[in-house]
């Protein structure tokens, strides 16, 4: 390999061969929205290289004239110095023709290829670009949205490709004098970036309040104003809004709950760097508040909300986060996110602004008619925006940081597949936690968070996902896949599609997935023992799974383990009412618990012994629910996972808990675990909830180790999964892995892919392959 040369160092003396070749260059990846193109014109003045680059679709070309030599490091740049956010590849490099060109130029971008495209996610902003709007002598000073090659929206405003300003939401801005300027300049970091504005010629912020008055001028300090003053803003950020409050302030909270009507479910929470600095530093006896592996985190680019250890002197409302002890927290993305944090210089909710389980609203319009009595004020811009992509939302375990949520900075999510898709696919995922994925030839995306598919709005935008997908990637599907379930909005829309449809067992997809993403990232044993835990999914047999073990591979699963199945009576109502399972595990074991004194089970008891509306399951989950109804944490919940979520945090209260011996026995070939034994432990109120609770999921650790053990003793060697949205649970997962890991089994849990139902897509699409033995 050449060594490369100094920054400084240009190729244009004449000691070198005066030979000139010509080269054309083909390069894919992640080359549109980053700045490559001004990359490569810089690389070609510092190398004397001649000719031209264009964006074409879904590709970079290159027409490159020079020496041997010049080619030689010009082409070794193109990889090793390509900025930072590129994963460039070089497709073709092929000798071509010498034109005589005098110089080199960025040409005008063509749309015709038929290269693979790629979509960048929206960026969250760049340190040049952060420091810009807190210099009161820079001319974008306090400008709400600025952005250069490094940073900005690009998923969210893009309408085609290739990636050019015509293409985009910004394309009724014309450029004023200066930034043209910068955008023609190649020493200036705005060359060529197609999302350059600046308060002169750029999109502006606009503050309308709850009696519909209008300001422009003050418009991001009344929005502060009425935010100190314990007011409820919705915010447009990249991709969406969030609904902002005071974090610190109880009232704040209080009534940003009652309007939205979510009692319970966590609420982000958004900080600067200054307050992440005064969480890191402040300590006690080197305790400090937020740890360094956590701040790390959430400094990534993508700035996640990450789930972190819950602290007393972080000074946040008691009913950010109640019965929980991790809370949300993240780091602005945008300008605007950091001017309102430092002028505010206190904590604030940033909740996504939507009705419960729809996707966030994008729509400036639209969410002062959706959330007129949720919000005092809305502080918007004019920068229109295409598409949506809620906040990523990351769990650490196993000191890794696990994706439950998928959205803007790592959505669109791109996959070069080990599998060649003959004809374009399109996965449709589950009914919760909706994604959705493209497949053709070797590419798989996934979409950004659609929501719970329960509601028109997440069906528009479902419909609308499935069709921007197509457009964006210029590929066509005619064969969907789509959950077994007849009841998921997904399956119906595949069902009345009029295409080809394969459909998918909900936990075969389950452990598709996640064999298929470490089919991507590394060489594993192609024979898998998958546990995949969850709530609840269709099955082969008609009943409803969720504690299942499955040996095997993509389109060749055999249930080997599960649950002791239990009928729940009320059906979906159990969802809710997790005092009916719990009732319904003690009616089948004889075992007398009276949790819900205010409630005549007696009907409902001779429903269910009658099998009426009481559908047999083996869920994981629900024993979740029951566990936390019999220790008395609660009886009904009001957001998805919260009696699971709640169960751990009471767990984590005590340190460790001898684990109960849980029975297994052989029922056709499936080695059934048997939790009945937990009931006594569950309900005997001389243990504090705390043990009871650590004490449980100790047992179920430990049961899973025994499962192994026996399927390992009948079946051979494997490689081990957990999948579902119960190993969310990082108290569980963490203790079953070094259980396994201890027993020689090598334990995977995903790092790329949710490991709850927003994974359905992609495991949709690795288990139809294999069904086909393409695997």
């Amino acid at each position: 390999m050449t060594a490369p040369l100094p920054p400084d160092t240009h190729l244009c003396t004449g000691e070198m061969s005066a030979t000139i070749n010509a080269k054309k260059y083909q390069i894919r990846g992640y080359v549109q929205g980053i700045g490559y193109r001004p990359f490569v014109f810089r690389l070609a003045e510092k190398f004397c290289i001649k000719g031209w680059v264009r964006n074409q679709a879904g590709e970079v070309i290159i027409h490159a004239e020079g020496t041997s030599e010049q080619l030689q490091l010009f082409e070794q740049s193109l990889l090793e110095e390509a900025p930072s956010r590129a994963r460039a590849e070089i497709y073709q490099n092929n000798s071509a023709a010498i034109n005589g060109a005098r110089n080199f130029t960025i040409k005008t971008s063509s749309d015709t290829s038929d290269s693979t495209r790629h979509i960048l996610s929206d960026l969250s902003l760049c340190q040049s670009c952060h420091d810009e709007i807190f210099n009161p002598k820079d001319r974008r000073y306090a400008y709400t949205l600025n952005s250069c090659t490094e940073c900005g929206p690009r998923y969210s405003i893009i309408d085609q490709l290739p990636y050019d300003r015509d293409h985009t939401s910004l394309k009724n801005f014309p450029l004023c004098p200066d930034c043209q300027q910068e955008y023609a300049d190649p020493g200036n970091r705005r060359f060529h970036a197609e999302t350059i504005s600046c308060p002169s010629c750029g999109p502006v912020l606009y503050y309308r309040n709850s009696t519909g008055e209008h300001c422009d001028a003050n418009a991001i300090n009344l929005a502060i104003e009425a935010l100190l003053a314990g007011d409820i803003i919705a915010v447009k950020g990249m991709a969406g809004y969030h609904l902002m409050c005071l974090a610190d302030d109880d009232q704040s909270v209080i009534r940003l709950r009652q309007r939205k009507q979510r009692p319970h479910k966590p609420f982000a929470i958004l900080i600067n760097q200054t307050i992440l600095d005064s969480w890191q530093t402040q300590d006690r006896a080197d305790n400090p508040v937020l740890c360094k592996q956590y701040c790390d985190h959430l400094k990534e680019s993508i700035r996640p909300i990450l789930l972190v250890p819950h602290n007393p002197d972080m000074q946040l409302s008691r009913n950010i986060a109640p019965g929980l002890d991790n809370i949300g927290i993240m780091l602005p993305c945008t300008p605007l996110q950091e001017l309102i944090i430092q002028k505010t210089e206190r904590p604030l909710i940033a909740t996504s602004a939507n009705l419960s389980g729809e996707p966030i609203i994008t729509d400036n319009e639209d969410i002062e008619k959706r959330l007129a009595d949720v919000a005092d004020g809305f502080l918007h811009h004019t920068r229109p925006t295409l598409r949506q992509a809620d906040d990523p939302v990351y769990r650490i375990i196993c000191d890794k940081p696990r994706p439950i949520r998928l959205g803007r900075g790592n959505a669109p999510c791109e996959f070069t597949s080990p599998v060649h898709f003959q004809r374009p696919l399109l996965a449709l995922g589950g009914h919760m936690k909706n994604t959705i994925a493209l497949a053709w030839d070797n590419n798989i995306v996934i979409s950004p968070h659609n929501g719970d598919l329960e509601s028109p709005h997440s069906l528009q935008v479902f419909a609308q996902t499935i069709s921007e997908f197509q457009k964006l990637y210029d590929v066509k599907v005619q064969h969907l896949v789509c959950d077994a379930h007849p009841g998921y909005a997904s399956h119906r829309y595949a069902r009345d599609s009029g295409y080809d449809i394969t459909t998918c067992y909900h936990h075969h997809a389950h452990a598709s997935a996640l064999c298929g993403e470490f089919s991507i990232t590394e060489k594993c044993n192609k024979r898998w023992l998958v546990f995949t835990w969850d709530g609840i999914g269709y099955g082969e047999d008609g009943t409803l799974w969720g504690g299942e073990a499955l040996l095997g591979h993509p389109g060749q699963w055999q249930r080997v383990a599960s649950l002791r199945p239990f009928r729940i009576p009320g059906g979906e109502k159990t969802s809710r009412e997790i005092w009916r399972t719990a009732y319904a595990l003690c009616w089948q074991a004889g075992h007398n618990w009276t949790g819900k004194p205010d409630f005549d089970v007696q009907l409902l008891h001779k429903a269910w012994r009658k099998s009426v509306n009481a559908p047999q399951t083996s869920s994981a989950g629900r024993l979740f629910d029951a566990a936390a109804a019999m220790t008395g944490l609660l009886n009904t919940t009001s957001y998805e996972g919260q009696a699971a979520m709640m169960l751990e945090a009471c767990a984590n209260q005590t340190a460790n808990a001898s684990p109960l011996e849980l029975p297994l026995y052989w029922q056709h070939d499936i080695l059934h675990l048997d939790w009945i034994p937990l009931l006594p432990m569950l309900t005997n109120h001389t243990l504090s909830p705390s043990q009871r609770a650590r004490c449980f999921h100790s047992s179920l650790a430990h049961a899973i180790l025994k499962q192994a053990l026996e399927i390992r003793e009948k079946y051979g060697q494997f490689s081990i999964g957990l999948s579902g949205g119960v190993f969310q649970n990082q108290l569980l997962s963490e203790e079953t892995i070094t259980l396994l890991e201890s027993h020689n089994f090598q334990v995977h849990l995903p790092e790329r892919i949710p490991v709850n139902d927003a994974g359905l897509c992609f495991g949709q699409l690795f288990e139809v392959a294999g069904q086909i033995n393409a695997v």
